[in-house]
């Protein structure tokens, strides 16, 4: 039986913790050294440059669809409870724009979300595009997609991001919501089932472990480096927005240096740091799937 063979695998195997400890060494050594590379910076900057330019359209398309079905002052709120998971001097850029569009007159919050509806929507495909090509060179793919199928792949993954976002956040305020409404606590005694921190990290973990498992390479990547990958990645972006909000308010005053556009610099460092998360965790995606391919037989597909 094939569990009966597994098993006898698992018991002929040896486990031993220094040849685990030295293997995920190596694996992480080389996972930095894919995402070292030279060329990684030029993706990082065009990935990091696009999503500044997609975001921003992206809160006027989000104000103006709400607009048409509640009070967009409502998506402001959950905006702002969303930002949680950004330092607070770059928070402040989405609580003021948040704060602009929800006291804007109806027809312009409509009219402005058709303008954004092009140019974010140029900006977010061109950002996801920046962000495949990125992963591919990381995951050195030898057989690249054509023209159209690699911009139609990236119109997917952009796609299936925005409704994943949407479906993610209205199960998540729609959670909140009902509870705090009939005070319906079931798991009293568990509050980071109600943190925008845990199901960020959840979502995270899961999407971009789709990501590289069926955008990174033609070849569908193991689904368990792809997991590992997207964990990864997931906790390195949250750990960049609490590195860098430590830093800016404990360590460093960037005001002094930078002046009136020091939010904006924040912002863009701690963008670029998220980037460096995701195309971190495709690299080590990709040095878990070629250790689970080099060792250990019963580990391979």
């Amino acid at each position: 039986m094939p569990l009966r063979r597994a098993f006898d695998r698992l018991r002929a195997a040896e486990w031993d913790p220094l040849h685990w400890l030295r293997l995920g060494v190596i694996v992480l050594g080389r996972a930095l050294a894919r995402l070292w590379g030279r060329d990684v910076m030029l993706y990082t900057g065009g990935v990091s440059f696009f999503v500044m330019l997609a975001i921003f359209p992206a809160l006027a398309i989000g104000m103006g669809l709400y607009s048409l079905l509640s009070d967009p002052s409502q998506v402001a709120q959950q905006g702002e409870a969303l930002a949680r998971l950004m330092p607070s001097a770059a928070r402040l850029i989405f609580q003021n724009e948040l704060m602009r569009l929800s006291h804007a007159p109806l027809d312009a919050v409509s009219f402005q979300s058709g303008v954004a509806l092009v140019v974010g929507g140029y900006a977010a495909h061109r950002g996801f595009k920046a962000l495949l090509a990125g992963l591919s060179f990381i995951h050195d793919e030898d057989d690249p997609r054509g023209f159209v199928g690699f911009n139609l792949l990236a119109l997917a993954v952009l796609v299936a991001t925005f409704v994943a976002l949407g479906v993610l956040s209205a199960v998540f305020f729609g959670f909140r919501i009902v509870g705090e409404t009939f005070e319906l606590r079931p798991l009293r005694g568990a509050p980071w089932l109600y943190s925008e921190w845990t199901w960020a990290s959840v979502g995270m973990t899961l999407g971009m472990m789709l990501i590289y498992r069926w955008a990174m390479s033609r070849r569908p990547v193991d689904w368990r480096a792809s997991l590992l990958g997207g964990a990864a990645a997931a906790a390195l972006c949250i750990f960049a927005s609490w590195a860098l909000g430590f830093y800016v308010e404990q360590i460093a005053h960037l005001g002094a240096t930078y002046g009136s556009v020091a939010t904006v610099v924040i912002f863009l460092i701690w963008l670029s740091w998220n980037v460096n998360a995701v195309f971190f965790g495709g690299a080590l995606a990709t040095e878990v799937e070629v250790a689970l391919d080099a060792h250990q037989p019963f580990l391979r597909r």
